[in-house]
């Protein structure tokens, strides 16, 4: 990563921290009053239309969440109640299956 995006992430944090909407203006106004003079407009204009709408806070705390899957389809009330249980049995078997993977009778440190 280049100082130019380091600093102009920096700078979008500290918008965000504030609750401050972040625009290319007040990256750039962010950037100046720290004294880096190396970043070219587009890096915020770019930070700043990527960042548009978002939450940094909400972005910041779901990193590791994965975020990937699909939700399920939704379906009526009373089969989604009978469908939970036999989902939980099915994702258990799978569980016992990998378990069992691992007792292969050697090890990666053996």
């Amino acid at each position: 990563m280049s100082h130019a995006e380091l600093a102009t992430s920096y700078a979008a944090l500290i918008l965000a921290d504030d609750g401050v909407d972040i625009t290319a203006d007040k990256l750039q106004n962010i950037l100046k009053a720290a004294n880096v003079q190396e970043v070219e407009p587009i890096w915020t204009s770019l930070f700043a239309k990527a960042l548009e709408g978002k939450d940094v806070k909400d972005l910041l705390l779901n990193v590791g969440s994965g975020g990937g899957a699909a939700a399920a389809p939704a379906t009526g009330g009373g089969a989604a109640a009978g469908d939970a249980p036999a989902e939980e049995k099915k994702e258990e078997k799978e569980e016992e299956k990998e378990e069992s993977d691992e007792d292969m009778g050697f090890g990666l440190f053996d």
